[in-house]
């Protein structure tokens, strides 16, 4: 069997500076935190570095000791928020000590879905910057001018924020957050159930990732807790997909 991946918080490619001392690293959970309420309360577009300092009662310039602009920001709590759906999705396995691809698969739908009842700004914000709606402004002239850092002030450019979420955006994160999760996935699975990440498992974990992620989401339209008709729908397809290649 191959080793347990390790599932312990990683430092986010967005970080402008990795917290060294304790004090340092607390700051930066309470700027998360803050950032995760505030998107539950306003939503992206009103979403200010301004107004995360306020709430995380930090000075401003903590703020943009971390982060360039709210994109970079909320880019890293998306990073957060996939270091803790492993560590779950890790947890839960190493409980089942008779862990088969059904209750595998049953673990890692779960855990998504309480993520997205329980905590807060995952919602909107799961594992991706959100795009912006259709025929939105994004960034300063959608009323977020000031959330600019001293140096998109010098240089006159403001928050690119609001692009897709697969885009690179000067947060770090070029690439697609489906895949992102899709890996992490893929190597709990494996060495949890003893078998091998190769690029056929890695191909249909990616598959079930973003054919969960549309129906998920589609649950959650239907009803705020998540339908639950469509979740058992969503359970089925899961099972009947990608139990066979993990078996």
């Amino acid at each position: 069997m191959d080793p347990v991946p390790q599932t312990s918080p990683q430092t986010p490619p967005v970080l402008r500076r990795t917290p060294v001392q304790q004090r340092s690293a607390d700051r930066l959970a309470r700027i998360l935190d803050a950032c995760a309420t505030l998107l539950d309360e306003t939503g992206y577009e009103q979403l200010s570095t301004r107004a995360v300092a306020v709430r995380a009662e930090v000075p401003i310039g903590s703020v943009y000791r971390f982060f360039g602009n709210k994109r970079a920001m909320v880019a890293a709590l998306a990073h957060r928020n996939l270091d803790q759906y492993a560590e779950r999705i890790s947890t839960r396995f190493a409980a089942t000590p008779l862990l088969d691809a059904h209750g595998a698969i049953d673990g890692v739908l779960d855990e998504f879905i309480a993520m997205k009842r329980t905590v807060p700004g995952f919602a909107l914000v799961d594992f991706g910057v959100p795009a912006a709606a259709p025929g939105e402004v994004s960034g300063p002239a959608a009323g977020d001018r000031e959330d600019r850092s001293p140096e998109e002030v010098a240089g006159g450019t403001a928050d690119g924020g609001g692009g897709h979420s697969g885009e690179e955006g000067g947060d770090g994160l070029a690439e697609d957050p489906n895949r992102l999760v899709a890996d992490r996935i893929c190597g709990l699975l494996a060495a949890h159930l003893g078998r091998t990440a190769d690029d056929d498992l890695r191909r249909k974990v990616l598959v079930g990732v973003e054919t969960a992620d549309a129906l998920v989401r589609l649950a959650f339209r239907a009803d705020p807790d998540g339908d639950p008709a469509l979740v058992d729908e969503t359970r089925h397809l899961l099972h009947a997909y990608l139990a066979p290649s993990l078996s």
